[in-house]
């Protein structure tokens, strides 16, 4: 069995994740994302899908960009 590095679970159907160089052990999504996902700069909430970027911070819509002062990034419609 694998332990889980985000919660120390032991798991017979952990899976690896790999980043750049670094190899992560997960036991589940959840800790998966806990650990690996970025978080959107204005509200905190973890960046599960592409999300948007401007001047180096992540942001997870349009929407909290904008509230962030920056009006040039727009969702896809």
């Amino acid at each position: 069995m694998a332990t889980c590095d985000r919660c120390g679970n032991d798991y017979d159907k952990a899976f690896e994740v790999r980043m750049g160089s670094k190899s992560h052990t997960f036991d589940c999504f959840e800790c998966a994302i806990q650990t690996l996902a970025p978080t959107c700069t204005q509200c905190g909430l973890r960046i599960i899908g592409h999300g948007v970027e401007a001047g180096g911070d992540m942001f997870c819509s349009a929407h909290c960009a904008r509230t962030a002062g920056i009006q040039t990034l727009h969702d896809r419609v």
